[in-house]
């Protein structure tokens, strides 16, 4: 009985394995939102939010996560054609360590915005996860909207991704 049990679990973990590499989010549409929250930690998120500022699809951008080594101008120096993007509409989160802390440093910045729409760029394999950390740190009212920037992921960071994010959920459940 207890094999029985251990294959059912593994099986299970294999399937759901496999749906989570082959379900990855994909890019959102051209939709407007009040704000806009970039995680940082991995190529072409701060691209995204920039190409979604400078479109008009929303106002506002915070990038969260940013390391408290760098400087303001030591990034936008990173983006030199996209310096009065940066001027007009940009704030930088330097308290965040992690997806958990990326979520509380985002819901004060919504809160003190007032934001009712958030558009949420991270990397798709990255994005099940960042969202249900970021749905648990916001109230009810803010409604966010997925926007994953395509990646490659190896599978080692596909495995990786994967059981962070079952261990996230039954941290959860066990109110952690």
């Amino acid at each position: 009985m207890i094999i029985r049990i251990l294959a059912l679990v593994m099986l299970s973990w294999i399937v759901g394995f496999i749906v989570f590499a082959v379900s990855l989010p994909l890019p959102l549409d051209d939709r407007e939102t009040d704000a806009i929250v970039v995680l940082t930690g991995a190529p072409m998120r701060i691209e995204r939010g920039l190409e979604a500022v400078e479109k008009d699809w929303s106002k506002a951008m915070l990038i969260t996560g940013v390391d408290r080594q760098v400087l303001r101008e030591e990034l936008v120096a990173q983006y030199p054609d996209h310096e009065a993007t940066f001027n007009c509409c940009i704030d930088l989160g330097f308290a965040a360590v992690d997806t958990r802390t990326n979520a509380l440093e985002m819901a004060r910045w919504v809160a003190k915005g007032e934001y009712d729409s958030v558009r949420l760029i991270t990397s798709d394999w990255h994005m099940h996860r960042a969202a249900f950390e970021i749905e648990r740190a916001m109230p009810d009212n803010v409604t966010i909207y997925r926007d994953a920037v395509r990646g490659e992921p190896s599978l080692r960071v596909l495995f990786t991704e994967y059981n962070k994010y079952l261990l996230r959920l039954a941290g959860a459940l066990t109110g952690i």
